[in-house]
């Protein structure tokens, strides 16, 4: 039962590990791109703000 509980905690490593060598440089990229935007709204996230402004009135 031991031996099978490590294998399992090895294996949920290893998935773990290539998956943060798949994702993590493409996190690292968006968020790269993402620039010096700011704090202000534009888009869907200031029609969300603009939205919940008129019904909490």
């Amino acid at each position: 039962m031991t031996i099978r509980i490590q294998h399992t905690i090895t294996t949920l490593l290893r998935m773990t590990a290539l998956v943060s060598f798949l994702v993590g440089p493409v996190g690292a990229f968006a968020y790269a791109q993402t620039g010096d935007k700011g704090p202000g709204l534009s888009g869907a996230g200031y029609v969300l703000y603009v939205s919940l402004q008129r019904n909490s009135r």
